[in-house]
């Protein structure tokens, strides 16, 4: 049998059960669960392994790539900022990046950065791995892009480029690189242990993903914004094993955590605006991200989503998810972050073993667990 490790509130039992009975059955290798309610962490629990020989035990302090689930935390540095009064998401982008205004995109609004909307989730020109590595030469080519469709008028996921977009807005309004606000105004402030762009000395402690059996469906249209997404520059979970990736900031992508520090940071979303005493959202800036900005099928990933201003939505394809005032993101792989803020519940699943998009029936359990118990 597993043992899990941590501690949980009585009447959140069944995640712990649920937890043991993965990594039992091989579908989780190492993992962390945590859930804040009303403020308080009442469930922080992990166990299994951080390698994939089963030979180093996940320990409190492990932390992975969580893949997409960062775009939560980059998409709370812009809201941080909106509530400070220094960024209006309803303003077009080029009134804080004038270079953006090329090529057709003075009307693309900051908001569509946010919602996946904008018409950019890819790069035109040909892309190398090392060029995610580099700032400017990355947010350059996007900035110099035309849109593969009308901005606003439907979402596409961008996968990798919603970070440098709205890395670069963050970076203009702030004056330094969105990893580095995320620590300085959020993750320092919240004594949240996650990373965007990790020092070296954190390394020993970093479980490296464990990459999905099946990759990445790549379109066979080498000119389609679907496949310029997963394939220029390839899309390979093995990039999280370099230390090149880690050093860098891909705000779309490429953040460390476990589940208590996601869930910590998150839970000022489903906790009215503040944690652990400190307030960085007030309650109008909460209720931005609800404001539907798209629904239907994405232009990139096929699949029914629903987006709203820096988060997704209940729909369809995450049923798991109560369709009420919720908001929500995953990362490739199976990490997810769910904000809700009638409950004054967070919830969020780290794992290493990688295995979906959406819908991971891993995390899914979990959530239906965690409801579960909140209505008893």
């Amino acid at each position: 049998m597993a043992e899990i490790h941590g501690r949980c509130d009585a009447r959140f039992d069944e995640l712990k059960t649920l937890l043991g009975e993965s990594l039992d059955r091989g579908d989780d290798v190492g993992a962390s669960v945590a859930v804040v309610h009303q403020g308080e962490l009442v469930v922080d629990l992990w166990g299994g392994h951080r390698d994939a020989a089963r030979s180093e035990p996940w320990e409190e302090d492990t932390i992975t790539n969580v893949w997409s689930s960062t775009k939560t935390m980059q998409s709370l540095c812009a809201l941080v900022l909106a509530d400070r009064g220094e960024l209006d998401v309803h303003a077009p982008v080029a009134r804080y990046w004038p270079e953006f205004a090329a090529a057709g995109k003075e009307g693309v609004l900051v908001k569509h950065l946010l919602a996946h909307t904008a018409g950019l989730p890819a790069w035109r020109e040909p892309m190398q791995e090392a060029d995610l590595y580099d700032w400017e030469k990355a947010t350059e080519l996007l900035a110099a892009q035309a849109p593969w469709w009308e901005p606003g008028s439907a979402h596409g996921y961008h996968a990798l480029t919603q970070g440098y977009l709205v890395g670069e807005v963050v970076r203009r309004v702030a004056g330094q690189s969105l990893g580095a606000f995320f620590a300085s105004e959020i993750a320092g402030p919240l004594s949240a242990d996650f990373h965007i762009g990790l020092p070296a000395d954190h390394d020993p402690r970093v479980s490296l993903v464990i990459p999905p059996e099946e990759a990445l469906e790549v379109p066979e249209d080498t000119e389609s914004a679907p496949y310029k997404t997963f394939a220029n520059p390839p899309l390979d979970a093995t990039l999280a094993h370099r230390s090149a990736w880690r050093r860098a900031e891909i705000p779309a992508a490429n953040g460390h955590g476990n589940a208590r520090s996601v869930a910590t940071v998150q839970a000022v979303v489903s906790n009215g605006g503040e944690m652990h005493g400190k307030r960085l959202l007030s309650q109008p800036t909460i209720d931005l991200i609800f404001d539907e900005q798209s629904r239907g099928d994405d232009l990139i990933l096929g699949i029914p989503l629903r987006f709203g201003i820096g988060y997704g939505l209940p729909n369809e394809t995450v049923p798991f998810i109560p369709d009420r005032k919720i908001c929500f993101w995953g990362g490739w792989g199976g990490s997810l972050a769910i904000e809700d803020p009638e409950e004054q519940l967070t919830f969020s699943y780290v794992m290493n073993r990688m295995v979906g998009l959406l819908g991971d029936p891993r995390g899914a359990a979990l959530v239906e667990a965690t409801y579960r118990a909140l209505a008893r």
